[in-house]
């Protein structure tokens, strides 16, 4: 009982630990995804970038926004004019309660002769100019203490001669209890911040608006709003303070019967303005600041739609790059349809082309390492029996047998260089225009020089052009020259003693179209899907083994295909007796070849 509850323990304390090792390996696996998360989409280089560059914009805006203001502009223009409206209200008020002296108007006894039964005289507007009103302080102190209380705004009266006569900062009602702001302990120092930033701005506005000062009791003219205002017209002036703050004043006359008896000024509380500018500044940075947020999550979303697939595709292009993996798989985006699904095709079409290449090269490998045993095996076996040979015939046939090899060896080996380089050939070198009927008269005359006994005739035909540059196509002469020689060739090959090889091209829309047709026994049905596979060849018993590597219709292909172009392969068919051959026989084989054309389209 001991031993068996020991080990029910002891299964416990593994499922325990085993347990615990399940959840720490899932924690671990939760942050290695929150770590590739973060750092694939929100913080890699692509995301901090899309992100900068949004948040720039919308920095640069704000920026001008806080700095050109127009609002401040309007705000003052408001401040203007409402200013103005109060001063002419307040400058009425003051005029209509002002005494006048009596002794100011004079009338002229004589008139009173002058007049009639019932006439009556009254004053001139000359006499009326000089009727001197007296703006008494006590009279319109009570006035201008109702009026400015509510506004905030300072107002100031003068005479004509520009003497103040009131101001609303020394207007106190009665009972008023007068409350001055204490200095803080340690005097009303600011500290360097407030300095700095009230000395940027005194230096930002002094170049635009002149500095405000105080002017004692007897100055009212160096002010210009009130000058102005003496002289009978309205005024207004904008000025900053040793503190920076905007200061609006406007000067209004105050006259009555036309003459002017002395000016308001209005002017506003320092700081004023700018703090109504700086609630609105805090309210476009509060804007400001949503705008950033939203603005920073949608630049990650973006980035996270673009960095994440890019992240994937150069991820599985380096899988490809050092093969980790036997076949490594592109990531599909081919649904979307921007630059990412874009270079997801192109991706996935380079490395299906680049398994396609890797194959064709083993699948080469294999092929001439097959070809290459085979002669190699007859060639060891000759001489391993040559040493045995007793007479002499036996000698000799061995020996044909090395030297058939040894040809054969040097015929593979020959083009199997010629096929390996071509690729790398026909990219190195620059295509140029080459003329298809003075390449085919060329080889034509060629293979007709070279003829031995017993091979048949090669003759051209060629159409008829619309233009002379009909038959010019883009490509290598030499190569082109190798395609159409293998072609004949191999038709000569096939075709009997008295037959004939017949060479034609024309023109057949934007493609020049060349054809080499042959007498001989045509392509087996069973074997026409072979004829242009590496190495295979099938002559019966035409020629002798080995004298043909089965490489020049392969070649002949990559060539065409490398160009943009295409090559067929069929039988021609007899049509009826004129043929010499009942209707429906085989004539013999036809290969087409058609190459873009490099000059325009046939008409």
């Amino acid at each position: 009982m001991a031993v068996e509850a020991e080990r029910g323990w002891r299964a416990g304390q593994e499922d325990e630990v085993r347990t615990e090792q399940a959840d720490a390996g899932e924690a671990a696996g939760r942050r290695r995804y929150v770590r590739r998360f973060f750092g694939d989409y929100v913080f890699s280089s692509l995301t901090k970038r899309i992100a900068i560059l949004n948040l720039a914009g919308l920095v640069a805006m704000v920026s001008a926004i806080l700095y050109l203001n127009q609002f401040r502009e309007g705000l003052i223009d408001a401040r203007v004019e409402s200013l103005l409206t109060q001063g002419e209200i307040i400058a009425g008020a003051i005029a209509a309660s002002g005494a006048y002296d009596p002794d100011a108007l004079r009338v002229d006894p004589e008139i009173f002769f002058e007049l009639g039964a019932g006439q009556s005289v009254s004053p001139t507007e000359e006499q009326l100019g000089v009727v001197d009103f007296l703006i008494n302080p006590e009279q319109v102190a009570p006035i201008l203490r109702r009026l400015i209380s509510p506004t905030r705004t300072r107002a100031r009266i003068y005479d004509r001669d520009g003497f103040l006569i009131l101001d609303s900062r020394h207007i106190f009602s009665r009972g008023q209890i007068l409350r001055y702001e204490l200095p803080a302990p340690g005097g009303n120092e600011r500290n360097v911040f407030e300095r700095a930033w009230e000395a940027l701005r005194l230096w930002l506005r002094r170049g635009e608006l002149p500095l405000y000062e105080e002017i004692g009791a007897d100055g009212g003219r160096s002010y210009a709003e009130v000058d102005a205002a003496l002289n009978g017209s309205s005024a207004s002036v904008v000025r900053v303070n040793d503190k920076g703050e905007m200061i609006v004043s406007v000067a209004v006359p105050i006259q009555r019967f036309r003459a002017v008896h002395g000016a308001l000024l209005l002017s506003t509380q320092g700081g004023d303005i700018d703090s109504i500018v700086a609630a609105e500044r805090m309210a476009i940075l509060r804007i400001f600041l949503v705008a950033a947020v939203v603005t920073l999550g949608l630049s990650i979303l973006l980035a996270s739609t673009i960095a994440g697939p890019v992240h994937r595709l150069a991820a599985a292009a380096e899988r490809v790059r050092y093969g980790t993996r036997a076949r490594a798989e592109i990531p599909d985006f081919t649904d979307r349809n921007d630059e990412i699904g874009h270079l997801s095709r192109a991706l996935r079409s380079m490395t299906r082309a680049l398994y396609q290449r890797i194959e064709a090269i083993e699948s080469f490998a294999a092929d001439v390492a097959h070809e290459l045993k085979n002669p190699l095996t007859s060639l060891r076996s000759a001489v391993e029996t040559l040493p045995l040979a007793r007479t002499e015939e036996d000698r000799e046939r061995l020996l044909a047998i090395v030297q058939q090899d040894v040809k054969r060896l040097n015929r593979l080996i020959t083009d199997i260089s010629d096929a390996s380089r071509l690729d790398a050939e026909l990219a190195r070198t620059e295509a140029e225009p080459v003329d298809i009927v003075e390449l085919l008269e060329t080889v034509v005359t060629l293979a007709n020089e070279m003829r031995r006994e017993g091979q048949a005739e090669v003759k051209l035909t060629i159409a008829k052009p619309a233009s002379p540059s009909d038959y010019f196509v883009i490509g290598h002469d030499t190569r082109l020259g190798q395609v159409v020689n293998n072609l004949v060739d191999n038709a000569k090959s096939f075709s009997p003693a008295d037959g004939t090889v017949h060479v034609s091209t024309r023109r057949v829309r934007d493609e020049v179209e060349i054809v080499v047709d042959d007498d001989g026994p045509g392509i087996p049905a069973e074997t026409a899907h072979r004829i242009f596979e590496r190495f295979y060849t099938d002559r019966g018993e035409r020629e002798a083994f080995g004298n043909h590597s089965g490489l020049g219709l392969s070649i002949s292909r990559q060539i065409v295909e490398a160009l943009g172009g295409r090559i067929t392969a069929e039988n021609r068919i007899s049509s009826g007796e004129k043929d010499g051959k009942p209707a429906g026989s085989v004539l013999g084989a036809r290969f087409v070849v058609r190459l873009p054309a490099a000059g325009r389209k046939a008409s």
